[in-house]
């Protein structure tokens, strides 16, 4: 928080105007903490409030530079323009209909969240694809830095796959939440992102498949983790097969059944979890009941995700 402060200041200094620091942090803070403004927003949000303050025209947002070539490793802060080549790691749903796709991609170096702007007008990612993106520029919210594209930005199809390098990462914890989408879910042929009702939110009506997969929660006590197990898995966790699944599901005419049984073999019980971290989610190699894991397991899961 001291540090943009500081940066505000300086930039309301350059235009001869001086503004105590509590006041820049006070409203800095309501925008970060009381909103969940994205920091680079809320520094222009503040930094332009002040500005209109003493009669100044405000910023209109950062000016464009030339792109640089980078990697995701090497982003350490917001409202630069980069070219980065990456690979297409998972799509999530939009949660706002400014933005046409967003999701997870990666590098050699490590992944991060991106988002694509509706108003791009640029093709769509697909998953599991490489791509070289030009012109994206870089963003952050509460430490942790995104990529956003726009409608300046150009995507570029690679023949060559991106290898995405990841840390592999232990959690124990309680399992203290199997959220909504887990159990049974369909998802979309074309992009593979889970369909709503049997809509994707990008191809609109479409003949789904079924996938088996847990998005859970564990609470080690101070801190929590979500963790995204996939179906082979998830079928060995809980006993249960994607056909002994669509069976319960079909029986029950509820899909939510299995969401209910995984429910109860997994809540409440203390597991252990291994994998890459990728922005808030672990993506489980391996998940063990805390009592049946070993040092040893421990250390050859890992190995075995560094070797990979």
């Amino acid at each position: 928080m001291k540090k943009i402060v500081d940066q505000i200041q300086t930039r309301l200094k350059e235009q001869g105007v001086g503004v105590p620091e509590g006041e820049v942090e006070s409203r800095l803070r309501m925008l970060i903490e009381d909103f969940k403004v994205p920091e680079s927003e809320a520094r222009r949000s503040v930094l332009n409030y002040f500005l209109k303050e003493h009669g100044l025209t405000p910023i209109r947002g950062a000016a464009r530079g030339a792109s640089e070539k980078a990697k995701v490793s090497g982003i350490s802060e917001p409202g630069k323009w980069i070219d980065l080549e990456i690979k297409v790691l998972e799509l999530w749903e939009p949660n706002s209909e400014s933005i046409s796709q967003t999701g997870l991609v990666g590098d050699e170096t490590g992944s991060l969240k991106f988002v694509k702007w509706a108003k791009s007008g640029l093709s769509d990612l697909e998953e599991g694809k490489s791509y070289l993106l030009k012109n994206v520029t870089t963003d952050e919210y509460q430490g942790r830095f995104s990529i956003k594209i726009n409608r300046t930005s150009e995507i570029m199809p690679l023949e060559e796959d991106i290898a995405v390098g990841t840390q592999a990462v232990e959690f124990m914890g309680a399992m203290v939440d199997v959220q909504k989408g887990s159990g049974l879910i369909k998802r979309c042929p074309v992009c593979k992102r889970s369909l709503a009702k049997g809509i994707c939110g990008e191809h609109g009506k479409v003949e789904g498949i079924y996938d088996l997969r847990i998005k859970g929660v564990l609470d080690d006590g101070t801190r929590v983790q979500d963790v995204l197990i996939n179906r082979e898995i998830t079928e060995s966790l809980i006993g249960l097969t994607l056909e002994d699944a669509k069976k319960m599901a079909m029986e029950a005419l509820d899909h939510e059944v299995v969401r209910g049984l995984i429910e109860e073999k997994l809540m409440g019980r203390y597991y252990i979890a291994l994998g890459p971290r990728v922005d808030r989610y672990v993506l489980v190699e391996c998940i063990k009941p805390a009592p049946c894991l070993t040092s040893n397991d421990v250390d050859e899961v890992i190995s075995a995700v560094e070797v990979a």
